[in-house]
Parts: C-alpha cells; structure tokens; sequence
C-alpha cells in the first residue's frame, strides 16, 4: 500500500482535510470527520504534495465561486455498488438536485433507493462528488456528513433555492383556490 498524504485547511464551510495517494484523491473531510493520522504510518501530513495541493486549489477556487467542475484524479474505495453511485453523482449539474429516488434510476437500480442513499452517505469525496445535490422526494435536504447548514450552503453557492426543490403540489400553496377571495 502507497503512502497517503494529506493536508488540512481553513475554508468558508470549515476545515477540510484532503488525502491523496499515487492513485488519486482518497479523501476529502469535513472538521467534524478529520481523519486521525495519529499511529497511521501510510497517512503522512504533506501539504506540499502535488495531488493534496491541486485539490485544495479546486475545492477554495469552487467554494469561491469560481469553479464549478472538478479535474482531479481520484481514487475511492467502496464497493463496485458504491462506485457505480458515486460515479452517477458526478453526473448531476451544477446547481440542480436529484432525489434519491432519481439517482437509483440513473444507477439501473430504480427500486434501490434505501441502497442508493446508503452509499451516499459512504462517498469519501464530498463536494468533488457532489452527494449534497441529492435531496429527499419532498425536496427537503437530508443527511450530509458536513452537517445540513453546509448542504445548504454548498447548494445556495451553485444558485439553488428551496423554493426549486419543491414538490409540484407544493409551487402553488400560497395561492388562493379558486373562488376563495
């Protein structure tokens, strides 16, 4: 096994850490789930290394606005389920959201929903694969290893509103039915 370098760093949502190996980007954490490298002799803390430094670049250049695609070699583990979700994360735009029940489509797995979520909840490269544009059938935001204020935040910095993710029966709760007034 290769030798996993890393770096953590201030950003607008908080610290992230970022590890990568020859293979690619291993991982991207939120503060509240920094990796503990104590004791971990392939984890070794370098900033300066090519791959951590050009996904710190890309992760403050996004979280700026100035980026909305990533272009970094990565290297997830999970399984062949996991990756297949992950790998269909990457495929939902800039500033849109899915539901968990679309992205069990996308996979080929429509009845999968619970199984989709699961891996979603398992993906190692938060933000570069964009777990937090998927969102409950109610459009209502739902779990994020980052905590629900930085979904929503991650989400309103690609221009999205809670008002785009209602339900259709919801658009038009505020206006009056017809012969009410």
């Amino acid at each position: 096994m290769s030798t996993v370098h890393y770096d953590f760093f201030p950003s607008p949502i908080g610290t992230l850490t970022v590890a990568a190996d020859q293979a690619g980007v291993r991982h991207i954490l939120f503060a509240q789930n920094r990796y503990d490298a104590t004791g971990r002799a392939r984890w070794v803390h370098n900033p300066g290394a090519a791959l951590v430094r050009q996904a710190r670049e890309q992760l403050l250049d996004y979280l700026h606005g100035g980026r909305r695609h990533f272009d970094l070699p990565l290297a997830p583990v999970g399984t062949p389920f996991q990756r297949e979700v992950w790998h269909t994360l990457a495929q939902i735009p800039f500033g849109q959201t899915w539901s968990y029940a679309q992205l069990a489509q996308a996979v080929g797995r429509p009845a999968a929903s619970r199984a989709v979520g699961a891996a979603n909840g398992r993906n190692p490269l938060p933000i570069v694969l964009p777990c937090h544009r998927v969102i409950g059938a109610n459009g209502a935001l739902t779990g994020f290893g980052g905590g629900l204020p930085t979904k929503q935040a991650l989400l309103q910095l690609e221009g999205w509103s809670p008002r785009q993710a209602a339900r259709a029966d919801d658009l038009f709760a505020d206006v009056p039915a017809a012969g009410s007034q």
